[in-house]
């Protein structure tokens, strides 16, 4: 089972998560999600582990837990459907960027009309 773990402290580390979720059961996988940037943590991850049971006692248990000050939620990852990935644009519609374009105000580029007719 893939569980969402959310709220974690900046300062974790993977391997204390894996800590608190095998003393229910094996682990898979432990992944903090970080800033591609930064590097920093973005204060979730996902923690894979084999066993259903266990990860259900996991997630029962740690659900509102506190680590290192702050009380952490865990829940069932579930996939984001296909169509439902994040938009840029901020549903605004339309290009609303500016700058270049159609809409330059004319050809400053100098070179008088030397066969643009």
């Amino acid at each position: 089972m893939n569980i969402f773990v959310g709220s974690l402290p900046f300062s974790i580390e993977e391997a204390d998560l894996r800590e608190s979720f095998e003393a229910y059961g094996a682990v898979d996988s432990v992944k903090i999600i970080t800033d591609k940037f930064t590097g920093r943590s973005k204060g979730f991850g996902f923690v894979e582990m084999p066993n259903d049971d266990d990860a259900q006692k996991a997630i029962d248990e740690l659900n509102g837990a506190t680590v290192q000050g702050r009380a952490i939620v865990v829940n069932k990852s579930e996939p984001k459907p296909e169509g439902e990935r994040r938009s840029f644009n901020n549903n605004r519609g339309g290009d609303s960027r500016g700058g270049y374009g159609n809409n330059r105000g004319g050809d400053n580029r100098g070179g008088g009309d030397r066969g643009r007719y």
